[in-house]
């Protein structure tokens, strides 16, 4: 047993390979048995400079030899091997002529495959351990022989398989890594992908260049001309919409399109009054004056407003935000497609550039890899269903998709942002959720005055955060309304103000977060500006809670 994920079902959908046909660059398969750091292994991968796609165990070995690998990874998985349920290897994927690495259960799966011995430990070796090396080999020259490494498992390889050679173990683990290089079979109990391994990143370097003899050189920065070409192949002289949030992966996306394609693109923003202080206005400047992007804003404020007036329940108010913006944004795409004068009703629009998408058929979209390895999606012509970034347009409304960052993490994507020209401050926006401020008003109604009263404590926050350096270190950070008043005191007269509770949290992928400790003098400037700028605002609270078992936000 490892880790405690759970593996991918036997008939989950087998992603389409990200890259395009054709793309000259060097890959390597990971193949995922449910481990909790499965993807993290396909990123760590990519950062040696090799790209790493992340398919389910099932595939089969068909299936991976059509990506034409360099190499292959097991990854590590929650059940034992001798589980009757456990994910079983294909026999095939060592007969591929290429490198094979096990990590964790892949290396148990390896063991016992050729004959080696796993079994349950009395003890389970779980966190921080020590692995001691024996015998180097090619899989661990140049390091140190005590380091630490991490663990996470309970079953055990005791004995190697025949011909291969044993060359580390650990407090709990006689064989913690073994190689067979004759059979280009590698195996290591430890986890070489997370951050407790200080050794791990060079273990996977070693195997990507020295043994899968691999070209280091696959950047996200270096693949955006490729992209740019690409996307001028599929589009040609057709006419592309993008639905634009202000996000970096819809900007991004746009850029993208838009140094392909010029202005055959038309980008359209929604303003649900929802956003933060002035960002509606920075999407307009950026993309319609200083991009020169055909820009269409669509001024939705009041329409959203009569839709959520009198809803209080958290997940009413989603459902409705969700609706009503995919409702717009599709009355808004029709009309451009036919060649109509954009104003869906209850709305007003203002164009910056010439709109000019008669006859569209191209929707950009910002999906990208981890997007496509959770919804195993497909390419090419596509109705758009729900799980697609617009936010699930109707099943009868079909474009041809342009997704130029499918084969990208967020990180990624951020490198390609700022080789493209993308400002800082928007490569780094932190993560905002679709609803916007709709669902941060907790509690109560959302009417304009509590949205004006968050957007001005949630500024406040911001501009805070930014002047003490702090913004990029966190993964989120906002401010929560709650329909809660309370007694204070504000130049010698009572006061029956609002609540306001700072949440600011440190996270890798939002899976898991821990409450940020922002400095105390940060905390007391940013609550004396608030209850003293915004005079609705008596009190200001810190929420110390981290995900588990809190959630990041808090509807």
């Amino acid at each position: 047993m490892t880790d405690s994920s759970t593996p991918p079902a036997d008939d989950a959908p087998v992603p389409e390979n990200p890259l395009p046909d054709g793309a000259n660059v060097d890959e390597v398969v990971v193949l995922d048995f449910g481990g909790q750091y499965s993807q993290l292994i396909a990123r760590r991968v990519r950062e040696c400079g090799v790209f790493s796609e992340l398919l389910p165990h099932h595939v089969g070995a068909e299936e991976v030899r059509r990506r034409k690998p360099k190499g292959v990874i097991l990854s590590g998985g929650p059940a034992s091997v001798y589980s009757p349920e456990a994910p079983p290897l294909d026999p095939e994927l060592l007969n591929l002529g290429v490198p094979v690495l096990g990590i964790c259960y892949g290396m148990q799966l390896l063991a016992k495959e050729l004959g080696g011995r796993v079994e349950s430990a009395e003890v389970g070796e779980y966190g921080r351990s020590q692995l001691t090396v024996h015998d180097h080999g090619t899989l661990l020259k140049d390091q140190p022989d005590e380091q630490p490494a991490w663990m996470s498992h309970r079953d055990t390889v005791y004995t190697p398989p025949e011909g291969a050679t044993a060359l580390a173990s650990s407090t709990a683990s006689p064989v913690a890594a073994f190689e067979a290089p004759d059979r280009g079979l590698y195996g290591i109990q430890y986890h070489p992908e997370v951050v407790h391994t200080p050794y791990g990143q060079q273990t996977l370097q070693t195997f990507l260049r020295d043994i899968c003899h691999c070209d280091l050189d696959w950047s996200a920065a270096n693949i955006a001309e490729e992209q740019i070409r690409l996307v001028r192949e599929q589009v040609g002289d057709g006419k592309v919409i993008c639905g634009l949030s202000g996000g970096v992966d819809s900007s991004v996306a746009a850029l993208l399109v838009h140094k392909a394609v010029g202005d055959q693109l038309t980008c359209v923003y929604v303003d649900h009054g929802l956003m933060r202080k002035s960002e509606t206005e920075q999407v307009e400047k950026m993309f319609g004056e200083h991009f020169q992007v055909p820009l269409v804003v669509v001024d939705a404020k009041k329409r959203f407003l009569e839709r959520l007036k009198g809803v209080t329940e958290p997940e009413a108010k989603r459902k409705i935000i969700g609706t009503e913006f995919i409702r717009v944004f599709e009355e808004e795409a029709l009309k451009l497609a036919v060649g109509e004068q954009p104003s869906a009703e209850g709305t007003e629009t203002h164009v910056s550039g010439d709109v000019a998408v008669e006859g569209a058929r191209f929707l950009v979209q910002g999906t990208l890899y981890s997007d496509v390895i959770e919804s195993g999606g497909g390419t090419g012509a596509a109705t758009i269903k729900s799980h697609h970034n617009v936010g699930g347009l109707p099943d009868d409304l079909t474009f041809e998709l342009v997704e130029p960052l499918r084969a990208l993490f967020k990180d990624e994507v951020r490198a390609v942002g700022a080789e493209i020209g993308l400002p800082e401050r928007m490569v780094w926006r932190q993560p905002f959720p679709g609803p916007g401020l709709g669902i941060r008003i907790v509690g109560g109604e959302v009417t304009e005055e509590k949205l004006d009263i968050l957007r001005e404590c949630d500024s406040i926050l911001q501009e805070e955060v930014r002047a003490a350096g702090l913004y990029r270190e966190l993964w989120q950070s906002f401010c929560v309304l709650p329909d809660v008043r309370t007694v204070g005191v504000q130049g010698d007269e009572r006061t029956y103000g609002y609540v306001v509770a700072i949440r600011a949290v440190t996270s890798d992928d939002a899976m898991t977060a821990d409450w940020a400790r922002l400095p105390y003098d940060l905390l007391d400037r940013v609550a004396g500006r608030m209850v003293g700028e915004v005079r609705e605002v008596n009190r200001v609270v810190l929420d110390i809670t981290s995900k588990p078992p809190g959630t990041i936000e808090w509807e």
